[in-house]
């Protein structure tokens, strides 16, 4: 007996594994289980996975369905993870629970470099594990350096593709291989959806905003982002757009709503503000707005890619700056929504929707911010970034690197052309390396 176990905490990535499913991309098995997890900050205020508009749609490609959180009740998915000696009791305390016996269990998970995933991963050591990717960051390198344990079993990517031509880099340093999940199958999917979320509002191809709720993820603060939806009613006003519709993330503040309804009537737009948790794919579908505006979220790339959509982002420039660690997992999907999607103040971009790079000008640039992000993950990359940085580090092209990183791995770019030969030099950097050691002591 086989059981195959779906790991998913979004209805976006669910959709995903039903599409995949739906293509057989995964081989038979005598039962399914989707593993629904949820990770927002505080799971108890938030609508689980299973309780979206639409999730009965996509139920029937499992046989059962298990909330993580309560196998695991109090701790929280992102936090908890089983200790080394406790995995084999873990793994006697699931197959008793979730009626495994002594099936043999395959694993299709989001996110292997983190909880809950990994865990789950470490729980099952034996099975193989196929990771789907449901956003942009599949095409940036994994974000930490994973046990060979469970990276040695991870069989193969499932991704869409949401910027065709352009490869993942994620887990290609244990040679796992991408496979995209047809196009086709996953737009039939959300197809299935397009009536789900109760009577939605009746607008006609309006300007669709998109918030993400980044000040929960410490990028900004609370007074910024706000600041960053003010703008984007701005901007959709400045281009034309009379009739706008807010699609708040599901656990950002309700202040920010009314913040933005007080700046729609002053200028004289009319704002509709949804209450309802739906994917923004359903909304295309049923308003086909006439612009989708956002930060760098990836409704963005599937309005363009997947249904045809004009698009605009805003607020990725200061965020590339603000982005910290450098390694800080968002900054290839900042990167890609930057370098692809135009400007929403730049009206003639807007019109023109005109990707900004080629594929090959992406791919050289996302591997090369993936190398200075991941050095010791990808050291294969180093010729690639040091031919890109030589040659492409410009004015424009500066905002995607900072120059402490490149300093101190040493690439072209790092010090002016007069002193290239400084970081390369044993010597010089050996002195640096005890000067600042001395500087810590001295601070300690």
């Amino acid at each position: 007996m086989t059981t195959q176990i779906f790991l998913a905490s979004t209805l976006y990535g669910t959709a995903t594994l039903a599409a995949a499913l739906d293509c057989d991309l995964f081989r038979p098995a005598d039962r399914r289980v989707l593993l629904v997890s949820n990770n927002a900050a505080t799971p108890e205020t938030t609508p689980p996975l299973d309780g979206m508009p639409g999730f009965e749609r996509l139920r029937d490609r499992f046989d059962d369905v298990i909330s993580w959180n309560e196998t695991i009740s109090p701790f929280h998915p992102g936090g908890w993870a089983p200790r080394p000696d406790d995995v084999p009791l873990w793994e006697r305390h699931l197959r008793l629970a979730w009626r495994l016996g002594d099936d043999d269990v395959e694993l299709a998970v989001e996110s292997i470099q983190v909880n809950p995933a990994l865990g789950i991963a470490q729980i099952f050591m034996g099975a193989p594990v196929t990771v789907y990717a449901d956003g942009l960051m599949s095409y940036g390198p994994t974000r930490s350096k994973i046990d060979p344990l469970v990276g040695t079993r991870v069989d193969r990517l499932l991704h869409l593709d949401l910027v065709p031509g352009l490869r993942p880099l994620l887990l290609t340093e244990f040679g796992v291989g991408p496979e995209v999940v047809p196009t086709d199958a996953f737009v039939k999917v959300l197809g299935d959806l397009a009536d789900t979320g109760g009577a939605l509002p009746a607008v006609e191809a309006p300007a669709l905003l998109l918030g993400q709720y980044l000040s929960a993820l410490g990028i900004l603060t609370a007074e910024e982002e706000e600041d960053l939806h003010v703008r984007m009613v701005r901007g959709a006003v400045l281009l034309g757009h009379t009739r706008l519709v807010f699609k708040p993330h599901p656990t950002a503040p309700a202040r920010w709503s009314r913040t933005l309804e007080k700046e729609a009537e002053k200028i004289g737009a009319e704002l509709t503000v949804l209450d309802t948790p739906v994917l923004a794919e359903v909304l295309y579908q049923r308003m086909r707005p006439a612009l989708v505006v956002g930060c760098f979220s990836t409704a963005l790339l599937t309005a363009s890619a997947l249904y045809g959509l004009p698009v605009a982002r805003i607020g990725t420039g200061p965020l590339l700056d603000r982005l910290t660690p450098y390694e800080n997992s968002n900054r290839v999907p900042v990167t890609i929504v930057d370098a692809l999607l135009p400007e929403l103040t730049d009206r003639e971009a807007v019109a023109a929707q005109r990707p900004g790079l080629s594929t090959e000008d992406l791919t050289e640039l996302v591997r090369t911010v993936g190398y200075a992000m991941q050095p010791k993950i990808y050291p294969g990359l180093r010729p690639a970034a040091e031919r890109y940085l030589t040659r492409r580090l410009d004015d424009h092209t500066w905002r995607y690197f900072k120059r402490r990183r490149l300093t101190s791995l040493a690439l072209p770019g790092a010090v002016p052309p007069q002193l290239a030969f400084i970081p390369r030099n044993a010597t010089v950097r050996r002195v640096a390396r005890r000067a600042r050691s001395l500087k810590r002591a001295t601070l300690g």
